[in-house]
């Protein structure tokens, strides 16, 4: 069994795949993803990924749905200090943006619906660059000072944002990012290496990285001429189209084979061994699909397999 990974400069130990809670209240109703999350935490899963956000885009959901059911699971479990919570602050309706004002109620408005007194992580969830830094930095310290965050994190923000953010809690002495949230898979590797990439690894942090799957591509199940019934399905298809699409699933479907895996499972083996990476987030809308991705613990790819997927992305 792969040991927990350190999650960045933080204290938090976390296992090596985070489970995305967007699909909780969507695609999985409240029992369900009580299912999901039961067996998540019984297979050794302490991270669990969710945003004020989700599921506002569902008409007749205001958002905070999924923060909701991680709170009464908590609730009903008890087990809220074997948990690691990530939660997100800027997309909410209600709570718009990372002005100071925004970040601090939007926190206060996630921890109720946690039913909860701290967040594990908070991130950003999409910068706003017209937003000093120091403006959003300052906010973030201040929940830290006051207990109601362990760690702050950043998603969707380019390497000057980032690299800006880290010099000013290095300069005046505030809660610096621990981890960075990129859209990062075998599919999409150009908006995380490079630059991104560079940063978080000079400053140490934890890459977790979404879309981990490419909304269901890298799972296998997509292929020409088959339909797939899911809300992600033209996101995942549009992969299909491209000679890298391709490319990647014939080498996954032979190192899988190789290994009497899941395709997913090597996609997510990949993204789990490459630089600067913590832990991947794939999300589960049933019990059924959830060995998979659990599965990314156990398997290690040889140096060559995983040149080989990297060539193939390439």
């Amino acid at each position: 069994m792969t040991s927990p990974r350190k999650l960045g400069p933080s204290d938090l130990t976390v296992f090596p795949l985070s489970l995305g809670g967007n699909v909780f209240g969507w695609t999985a109703d409240e029992a369900t993803s009580f299912a999901v999350l039961d067996a998540y935490a019984a297979a050794g899963g302490n991270f669990v990924d969710t945003a004020d956000a989700y599921s506002a885009w569902i008409e007749g959901h205001s958002g905070g749905e999924s923060e909701t059911i991680i709170g009464k699971w908590i609730a009903a479990r008890g087990n809220r200090d074997d948990v690691v919570i990530a939660t997100k602050v800027s997309q909410h309706p209600d709570f718009k943006g990372l002005s100071a004002a925004n970040i601090k109620a939007a926190a206060d408005a996630s921890l109720r619906r946690l039913g909860t007194d701290h967040i594990d992580l908070y991130y950003t969830h999409f910068d706003q660059p017209e937003v000093p830094v120091e403006e959003i930095i300052g906010a973030l310290d201040a929940l830290v000072r006051a207990g109601k965050v362990r760690h702050i994190a950043a998603s969707n923000i380019s390497a000057e944002r980032l690299q800006e953010s880290l010099d000013l809690s290095e300069r005046e002495g505030l809660a610096r990012y621990v981890a960075l949230q990129p859209h990062y898979n075998l599919v999409s590797r150009d908006t995380y290496e490079g630059e991104l990439q560079d940063v978080a690894a000079r400053a140490g942090l934890a890459a977790v990285p979404y879309f981990a799957l490419a909304s269901g591509f890298l799972t296998g199940k997509y292929r020409p001429g088959t339909t797939v019934d899911s809300p992600r399905a033209s996101g995942a298809e549009a992969h299909l189209k491209t000679e890298r699409g391709g490319r990647v699933l014939t080498a996954l479907d032979e190192i899988a084979a190789a290994h009497d895996a899941e395709v997913a499972t090597v996609a997510l083996a990949w993204l789990a061994a490459q630089p600067t990476v913590a832990a991947p987030i794939a999300s589960a809308r049933t019990v059924e699909q959830l060995p998979a991705l659990l599965a990314v613990a156990e398997l290690t790819l040889t140096e060559g397999e995983l040149q080989r997927l990297t060539e193939a992305s390439a």
